[in-house]
């Protein structure tokens, strides 16, 4: 081989290796079941008023967490499903869900989007 080739070689590699990386950190599964699925409105307002009121308040216009009422015109779905199972802003926790709850959820959201 010449030193061209493994050059070549060694470009492409890294070039594979990097793209493989970039892509593979952007799919999520859980994610991309969520957004597959259909959510019921109903269930979402139900898990809303279960875990989220306390600090979003009961019609989404924030207390000690901000107003959700246009949430689903500033963030995306992917976002604020990061944010929802992260807790990416303090004093927001981290919540664990099924894909089905949170379609449920993103649902409701965008039907209370103003």
């Amino acid at each position: 081989m010449t030193f061209r080739t493994i050059i070549a070689l060694s470009i492409a590699c890294c070039v594979s290796v990097m793209g493989w990386i970039f892509f593979s950190s952007n799919f999520d599964p859980y994610i991309e079941d969520s957004l597959s699925l259909e959510g019921s409105i109903k269930q979402g307002s139900n898990l809303f008023r279960m875990n989220c009121v306390g600090c979003h308040g009961i019609s989404a216009q924030g207390l000690v967490g901000p107003e959700l009422s246009k949430v689903t015109n500033q963030l995306s779905d992917k976002a604020i499903i990061n944010q929802v199972t992260k807790g990416l802003t303090p004093p927001m926790p981290s919540f664990e869900m099924d894909s089905q709850s949170m379609a449920d959820l993103l649902s409701y959201l965008h039907s209370i989007n103003k």
